[in-house]
C-alpha cells in the first residue's frame, strides 16, 4: 500500500512539476529553444523554473529541426529517473511530458540521444530484457520514430551492451556510437566506440588515454563530424577535485590530441557536471552543473516558507542545465597542434 501511494504521488508530481508557480497554466513559450533568450560567452541557466526547476535535471537532446527537446529528470538519489519531452506545436512549446516508453516506475530511464537524422532515439535503462520485474545493469536501448511518436523500445544488444553498465550514447553523422562502460573489475568507467557496419554495431574499441583521461571518466559527447569529444573526467589536473569537462580534438589519422579543460565558468570548483551536449546547428552548448544559489536570490531572513520555495528553485543543490555560446570551443582550437 505504501509503495502504491508513493508511486501515485510521484506520478502526480511528474504531471505538475513543470507548471510555473504551481499554476495550471504552462507559460506561453514561442521561438527556438523554448523561447529562451540566447546566451553569450558566459553560461546561463536554461529555462529557469521551467526546465531548471529545483529537481535534478540533466541530459539534453534536440531534434534536427529544433522542434523537440528531450531532458532527463530524476530524484536526488536516483530512486526514479524519467525522460521528458517538449514539442513546438502550432508555434508554441508544449508542457514537458514523460515519453510514452518511460512511465514504468520500476525502472530508470535517462540519457536520451537522437540519431543524426532524428529517426532513432537512444536512451539508457535498467529495465530487463527477459520479462522479469527486477532491474538489471543499465543497457543502451533504442526506439524508432513512428509518425509523430515512437515505437516500442528494444535493447541494442551485444556487442555494445555487456554484463556491466553501459551509459550515455552519443552518435556521429555516420551512426558511430560513443558510450561509457562501467568495467566489471572495479568502479572505473571508460569510453568506448562502436562503428556501424552494414546496419550492425561492431565490437567496441576502448578509446586511447587522451579520451580515457584522469582516474575515471564519464559520458563522453562526440561531435557529429567526430572532430572532437568532450569528456567529463576526474583526476586530470592535480588542483581540481570532482568532475570537470575536457575537450579532446581528433586528428585526420584518427589519433587524438591531449585533453584541454573548458572554461573556468563551466568547470566550477564544485566539479559536479557529467552531461554535455551541443545543439544540432553546433551553435550552443548545454551542460549539467550544480551551482550555489545566486547571491541576489538569498533572503535577508530565513523562514519555513523560504525553505519550501528553495526546494523548488534552481541552484538548490540539485543539478541544473546551463547553456552557453559554442564559440568557447572555437576559441580553444588555436591551442591544438596541426
Amino acid at each position: 500500500m505504501k509503495k502504491t501511494l508513493l508511486i501515485l504521488s510521484l506520478l502526480a508530481l511528474c504531471n505538475s512539476l513543470f507548471a510555473q508557480s504551481k499554476t495550471e497554466t504552462f507559460p506561453v513559450l514561442k521561438g527556438q529553444y523554448m523561447g529562451q533568450k540566447l546566451p553569450g560567452l558566459s553560461p546561463e541557466l536554461f529555462a529557469p523554473n521551467i526546465i531548471s526547476n529545483g529537481l535534478a535535471n540533466r541530459d539534453v537532446a534536440i531534434s534536427p529541426d529544433g522542434k523537440e527537446m528531450y531532458f532527463t529528470l530524476h530524484t536526488a538519489k536516483f530512486e526514479y529517473a524519467i525522460i521528458v519531452c517538449s514539442k513546438l506545436v502550432n508555434g508554441r512549446w508544449t508542457r514537458p511530458e514523460i515519453v510514452p516508453f518511460a512511465t514504468d516506475s520500476r525502472y530508470k530511464y535517462l540519457e536520451p540521444a537522437l540519431s543524426y537524422d532524428g529517426q532513432k532515439l537512444f536512451f539508457v535503462s535498467d529495465r530487463p530484457m527477459d520479462g522479469s520485474n527486477e532491474p538489471v545493469a543499465e543497457d543502451i536501448w533504442v526506439v524508432d520514430r513512428k509518425n509523430d511518436s515512437w515505437g516500442e523500445p528494444y535493447n541494442i544488444g551485444a556487442p555494445v551492451n555487456f554484463e556491466g553498465g553501459d551509459f550515455f550514447p552519443s552518435l556521429t553523422k555516420d551512426g558511430t556510437l560513443y558510450f561509457t562502460r562501467n568495467e566489471l573489475e572495479g568502479r572505473i568507467s571508460n569510453i568506448y566506440r562502436s562503428r556501424l557496419v552494414d546496419g550492425k554495431y561492431s565490437s567496441p574499441e576502448k578509446l586511447p588515454a587522451q579520451i580515457n583521461c584522469g582516474t575515471t571518466r564519464f559520458n563522453a559527447y562526440v561531435s557529429p563530424d567526430e572532430s572532437f569529444v568532450v569528456v567529463p573526467a576526474v583526476g586530470v589536473e592535480k588542483d581540481y577535485r570532482g568532475v570537470h569537462y575536457y575537450i579532446v580534438f581528433r586528428n585526420e589519422d584518427d589519433t587524438w590530441q591531449e585533453p584541454l579543460a573548458l572554461s573556468s565558468e563551466i568547470n566550477t570548483p564544485m566539479g559536479t557536471g557529467w552531461s554535455f551536449y551541443m545543439s544540432p546547428d553546433m551553435k550552443y552548448i548545454f551542460y549539467m552543473a550544480t551551482k550555489p544559489l545566486a547571491k541576489e536570490n538569498h533572503p535577508e531572513t530565513l523562514s519555513v516558507d523560504f525553505l519550501h520555495r528553495f526546494s523548488e528553485m534552481p541552484q538548490n543543490g540539485n543539478s541544473d542545465i546551463y547553456w552557453v555560446d559554442a564559440k568557447i570551443i572555437e576559441n580553444l582550437r588555436p591551442q591544438t597542434k596541426e
